[in-house]
């Protein structure tokens, strides 16, 4: 089904990406521990989320070819979402940790390694522009790939920060600066894992996606002169790519198959367009006695 091409995303490149952000995650955490700089370990948080973010996707594009199974017929379609909502998580609360942390360190300054600070700042802009310039081309048709591009080019934002603090604390040894840059750093890590979080757990609890508009699909259900109404709708997602409805047609008149058929395919055809859906199940109905509110079981 056309619905299921997708661009192929260029593994090596992508592995390339992922090494340079794992040198870049272990390098900061080591230099931070040495030097005493909060920042550089929020960097390095900043930097290991995208490397989480980078593997899940290269792992999500390898099984996406995977045929269905039996036991599995999804597939493991739901595993690059189970794996955000953890990794989201996580950043969520080692950010606040990291934020209590740097309080302490603004009331209380502590001296900083500040040519470390410079040192891996530089190393973290320089590799992840290179990772930015690997992944570009792919992120105009992949969108978990143009996800890892933008916290790419936020990393190259925070490097560059941390590198000003740096430059600021080797020159006028204001320490102070350190746990404040990190405060920011976290505070940006909490927003945008935030939403990561609230996205994932709404897929994962089948919630209808937020452009979805139910009255919307009733007036183009309902448009349609054979039909009476639509009623019993379900809409949900199975990942970030795919949305799936079902729900329950009144027919007018006792028509023909063929004709239901026809029917159905047009309004299936009218979903996909207005809203993106790419999965459509319709239960056609005549003169059956059943609930005939919108969304079941709601009056």
């Amino acid at each position: 089904m056309s619905g299921h091409h997708h661009h192929e995303v260029k593994g090596m490149r992508l592995l390339i990406t992922i090494f340079l952000n794992i040198i870049i995650t272990a390098a900061q955490i080591i230099g931070g521990i040495y030097s005493g700089s909060l920042a550089l370990l929020s960097d390095a948080l900043h930097n290991f989320s995208d490397v989480m973010t980078l593997v899940i996707t290269y792992i999500a594009n390898r099984m996406a070819g995977r045929t269905p199974t039996q036991e599995k017929t999804f597939g493991y379609k739901r595993a690059e979402i189970i794996a955000a909502l953890f990794n989201a998580s996580v950043l969520v609360g080692t950010g606040f940790y990291l934020i209590i942390e740097a309080a302490r360190r603004v009331v209380n300054p502590e001296p900083v390694g500040s040519v470390v600070v410079i040192a891996l700042a530089l190393l973290g802009i320089v590799f992840n522009a290179a990772g930015m310039l690997l992944i570009k081309q792919d992120a105009h048709h992949n969108i978990n790939i143009k996800a890892a591009y933008l916290h790419l080019l936020t990393d190259v934002m925070t490097s560059v920060a941390v590198l000003a603090g740096g430059i600021a604390m080797y020159y006028l040894q204001l320490y102070w600066i350190d746990p404040l840059i990190s405060i920011l750093i976290a505070i940006y890590l909490i927003y945008a894992a935030y939403d990561i979080l609230k996205d994932s757990a709404c897929i994962l609890m089948q919630f209808a996606p937020a452009h979805i508009d139910l009255a919307g699909i009733e007036r183009v259900a309902c448009g349609h002169p054979e039909l009476k109404n639509i009623h019993h709708i379900h809409v949900w997602q199975l990942n970030d790519r795919e949305i799936f409805l079902e729900a329950h047609v009144d027919f007018n008149e006792n028509l023909p198959l063929e004709e239901v058929m026809r029917i159905c395919d047009a309004l299936e055809e009218k979903l996909k367009r207005l809203y993106g859906i790419t999965h459509v199940t319709l239960q056609s109905e005549f003169q059956k006695k059943d609930d005939k509110a919108l969304v079941c079981g709601a009056h």
